[in-house]
């Protein structure tokens, strides 16, 4: 991107973001979210979430001041505008998630990295998959499921065994969590095009809930969730350690 003349800076609560964003608005001025050509967050990976979902039109530089930073840069307080200007551009698009809870009410929201459905209760949930209005798994019976981008492959996905995805690949990740039956389901590969419906079986007695981000709904009846490509997050890297490096080292890791 160009040299920045307005930088936002954004700090999660936590003490050490607090103190580096007090450093870096003594260094660089804090320019208004309205007027600023690029925002810097410090924090962690949930704290530069909530930065992308303000969706200010926007890139989002992270620096690490938490305690987990995939999507985050290194700290450091110095040649910040130079920085910017040779930073790396990651272009993602996030998960549109469209539900309707128990009570008939519908709910939708964006998800950068996935969208989860989970168990609400003491027992496996039972849900029914169906792929562009086609059921391709009547029945999972799991502690849940995940639906992941390229850029959130390696969080909860990664975590379920699921597999990472390289940024800029036109796929999504479905992955059950701790699956019961079928037991031997490795999950699927999905293209970025696809309408992914899942309905919940007996959810009196097995509820679900659906998270986004950390956004949760619960009980659901059925979820859907769809790529959203007229949204468009940007995310700033230090040359040589964008977002398609990273996901490259975690697999060699």
């Amino acid at each position: 991107m160009n040299r920045p003349n307005h930088i936002h800076f954004a700090a999660s609560s936590a003490d050490s973001a607090q103190e580096a964003c007090a450093e870096l608005i003594g260094l660089y001025g804090q320019a208004s979210a309205e007027q600023a050509d690029v925002i810097v967050a410090l924090g962690g990976d949930g704290f530069m979430l909530q930065c992308l979902h303000a969706d200010r039109g926007l890139p989002v530089y992270g620096m690490n001041r938490g305690s987990v930073g995939f999507l985050m840069n290194d700290y450091a307080a110095e040649n910040l505008p130079e920085r910017l200007a040779a930073a790396e551009v990651a272009e993602i698009n996030p998960l549109a998630m469209r539900t309707e809870t128990a009570d008939g009410t519908l709910h939708t929201a964006l998800a950068i990295n996935e969208v989860s459905l989970l168990r609400a209760g003491p027992q496996a949930a039972k849900l029914r998959i169906s792929v562009n209005g086609r059921v391709r798994m009547p029945e999972l019976i799991s502690d849940g499921a995940i639906i992941s981008t390229p850029a959130g492959s390696t969080a909860y996905n990664y975590s379920a065994q699921g597999p990472i995805l390289p940024i800029g690949s036109d796929v999504l990740a479905l992955t059950g969590i701790a699956p019961f039956r079928p037991r031997r389901w490795q999950g699927a590969i999905l293209p970025s095009s696809a309408l992914v419906r899942f309905d919940v079986l007996e959810p009196e007695k097995r509820p679900v809930m659906a998270d986004a981000d950390s956004r949760s709904v619960k009980p659901v009846l059925w979820v859907e969730v769809r790529s959203e490509p007229k949204v468009t997050h940007r995310i700033l890297f230090n040359p040589g350690h964008g977002l398609e490096e990273r996901l490259m080292r975690e697999q060699f890791a």
